[in-house]
């Protein structure tokens, strides 16, 4: 375990700017919108900003700032950020990203977490932050080893607390940060005090049959969740299926690799015309700079191709049943892909002892929501048994 500092060559971002300069664009039908995928016009805006607006030696020295380190756990690299809180007695909280995101998802939220007085909140409430990279993502990556699923990850976090020196601890996540936060619970009971999850997938019991008895506003759920299975899950699938194939366009082609990822943030979050009505446009930029440095467009995939081929209950997951020992706690918002009825989820989550349902926000709740999701985090953890 060792302290890091991110120190990209500037030939490199030299070489990124070229290759955007390169880009050879496709043709589109007109006038179809977001549709059938990102639009040109969009992209080449955004392209172009990337080429000679973002700075991302600016952004270098902002994530500098942050306490990184990089240890290795089970043959692999794992990059994490660790920021302890000057509170005593405060709680070790490990947070877990999902796709397309890395640990860096979360640093508008950490001095929130870390000094909540210094935020108006109480001191009482103050976490020492763990954020690690998923392996093969970003700074984690590219991992060289097949069967890094969402148990694997799990284990491996645990280790990685134990490592630090944290007796008990909580974990929350969403995206794969949900399962794999839910695995952490699984491998470590004796040690995690809950687990807080921004994601909770439901699924109707095969025997359902009272549809109609649920509210208009889970009907609805359900239908939005039924047009996702059909508009919506062509990444997912493709990433199961062949991660290699996908991976040689990404790597090779920046406006690629931002078409791939800007297209979620548009999707799964609040945003209306746009991504950047919902995240920043900084934010964006970073996450795929990330992926584009690190060449981890294909190990990040990865993830989906194990969790899917070698999880010995893939239906798990995603959708529980999850025996857990200690409680777990659910924040749900309304523009999230994902849109969980708390019915279903009480059946998957034995322990479900939190439930939040928000007005606004989606997927990304750290970029979207910050202080939705750090207050009832905080909520969730005041409740806890000791």
């Amino acid at each position: 375990m060792r302290p890091y500092q991110i120190d990209v060559p500037p030939s490199d971002i030299d070489d990124l700017r070229r290759r955007i300069a390169a880009t050879r664009w496709p043709d589109e039908i007109p006038d179809v919108g977001w549709t059938r995928g990102v639009p040109v016009g969009y992209l080449r805006e955004l392209a172009e900003y990337w080429h000679s607006g973002y700075d991302w030696a600016a952004t270098q020295r902002r994530l500098n700032q942050i306490p990184q380190f990089v240890t290795e756990i089970d043959g692999a690299q794992v990059h994490f950020l660790h920021v302890r809180s000057q509170v005593p007695g405060a709680t070790p909280l490990l947070l877990t990203h999902g796709w397309p995101s890395t640990g860096f998802e979360f640093v508008d939220i950490i001095d929130a977490l870390v000094d909540p007085a210094a935020h108006g909140g109480d001191a009482a409430d103050a976490f020492h932050v763990v954020v690690p990279t998923i392996p093969g993502y970003g700074f984690s990556g590219p991992t060289r080893q097949a069967g890094w699923d969402t148990e694997r990850v799990g284990r491996a976090w645990t280790t990685l607390m134990a490592d630090l020196g944290y007796d008990r601890y909580v974990a929350q996540g969403g995206d794969w940060g949900s399962p794999i936060s839910l695995r952490v619970g699984l491998a470590d009971p004796e040690h995690v005090r809950g687990v807080h999850l921004n994601m909770c997938v439901t699924f109707p019991p095969p025997d359902f049959n009272e549809f109609g008895e649920l509210s208009p506003a889970d009907q609805a759920k359900l239908g939005f969740a039924l047009d996702f299975q059909q508009d919506g899950m062509g990444w997912q699938k493709i990433q199961s299926t062949r991660p290699q194939t996908l991976s040689y366009g990404l790597t090779d082609s920046p406006v690629g690799q931002l078409a791939w990822i800007v297209e979620k943030f548009k999707e799964w979050s609040a945003a209306d015309k746009a991504p950047e009505d919902a995240i920043s446009r900084e934010h964006i930029l970073t996450t795929v700079t990330i992926f584009w440095l690190t060449a981890t467009a294909g190990s990040s995939a990865q993830l989906y191709f194990e969790s899917t081929h070698r999880d010995a209950d893939f239906a798990r997951t995603w959708g529980g049943p999850w025996p857990l020992a200690m409680p777990v706690g659910v924040a749900a918002f309304p523009e999230d892909a994902v849109r969980p009825v708390r019915r279903f989820a009480e059946g998957i989550l034995p322990t479900l002892a939190h439930w939040s349902e928000f007005d606004r926000g989606g997927h990304f709740p750290a970029l979207e929501q910050p202080a939705l999701l750090v207050t009832d985090l905080r909520t969730f953890v005041r409740g806890l048994p000791d």
